[in-house]
């Protein structure tokens, strides 16, 4: 006997299993993430703290997952050239990005004309590792302690000058959060490069400036610099012995120098939870803690939801910081 109702079912039940089926092995092909080269991609030049995590964290991935991970560096205009790219790139978790503050959270409040925006083009992976600034001054100046600083920016009104690598750069922005936490205002003396600043204040060109602990430690080390204070809210561990600037008088400083994992926006999700499990383990190996260690980072590896919502806070923080204090591009 003839069944029409059931030929209709089995019709249906074949259309549904014909409409799951790409489901099926898109699905498949998320979970064998990856399977093929990634492009990891730095917006700064070879050699640098950037490059230098990029490079540890693509190779412990690529032994991890059993994939290469290609590194490269597309370096200018403070490393939104590479993010660029990367906002623009399939959402396929083939081409990531290793961002930093600078790029991700101060860049975007000083150059209003990005063409890509950090919290709605991409999706924050993981926040790898940070590092503290140390605040320095030349021994030929009589100052010791954040007080003393604060005490000697107010006798010069408003004449003291620092010296940074750059408009916008971390060592920039850190002392202006300073100056505007301490009620002081100082001369902006921006360098070409970190080791122009560096050896201008080494001569006593310049009195004073922030810059990254481990760059500046062997010079404190030899007596060349006096390290005041260090801006992360909990002491260095490789510099135990110095103190912080929110515990010598500004409580709540904290100002960052921080490396992240990013995709572009619309980055399957099974990818970004496998790369987020992969940083983790990554940085549980001897091997890589012990060179991230050695460049004075501290290790975080936070998971995706935590790191965009530590991105949302320091956008507001520097964004308002660089409104306030009237920074604008060159």
């Amino acid at each position: 006997m003839h069944h029409p109702t059931l030929t209709r079912r089995q019709a249906l039940a074949g259309l549904i299993a014909a409409g799951l089926a790409p489901l099926a092995r898109a699905v498949h092909a998320e979970d064998a993430y990856p399977s093929r080269p990634t492009t990891l991609m730095v917006g700064f030049s070879a050699g640098g703290a950037v490059d230098l995590v990029a490079r540890q964290m693509g190779e412990s991935l690529g032994k991890q997952f059993g994939q290469t991970y290609v590194i490269e560096n597309r370096p200018g205009a403070t490393g939104t050239i590479a993010a660029e790219a990367v906002a623009r790139a399939k959402p396929d978790g083939y081409t990531l990005l290793l961002g930093t503050q600078s790029t991700m959270v101060v860049a975007p409040s000083l150059y209003p004309g990005l063409r890509f925006d950090p919290l709605k083009d991409f999706v924050p992976i993981s926040l790898i590792a940070s590092v503290p600034l140390v605040l320095v001054v030349n021994p030929a100046l009589p100052l010791k302690t954040v007080k003393d600083v604060i005490q000697y920016a107010r006798e010069k009104k408003g004449d003291l000058v620092y010296a940074s690598s750059g408009l916008g750069g971390p060592q920039h922005v850190s002392m202006e959060l300073f100056c505007a936490m301490a009620g002081v205002k100082m001369v902006h003396v921006p360098y070409k490069g970190e080791a122009n600043a560096i050896s201008d204040l080494l001569g006593n060109q310049v009195p004073l400036m922030f810059s990254n602990l481990p760059t500046l430690l062997p010079h404190i080390r030899a007596g060349k610099l006096r390290a005041i204070a260090v801006s992360s809210l909990q002491r260095a561990d490789s510099a135990p012995e110095i103190p912080t600037v929110a515990e010598s008088g500004l409580p709540g400083f904290e100002a960052l120098t921080w490396f992240g994992l990013y995709g572009p926006a619309g980055t399957p999700q099974a990818a970004v939870a496998r790369l987020e499990q992969g940083v983790r383990a990554g940085l549980q190996d001897p091997g890589l803690r012990a060179k991230l260690h050695d460049q004075g980072m501290t290790l975080v590896g936070s998971g995706s939801s935590a790191f965009r919502e530590y991105m949302v806070a320091e956008s507001r923080k520097w964004g308002d910081l660089i409104q306030k204090a009237g920074i604008k591009p060159e």
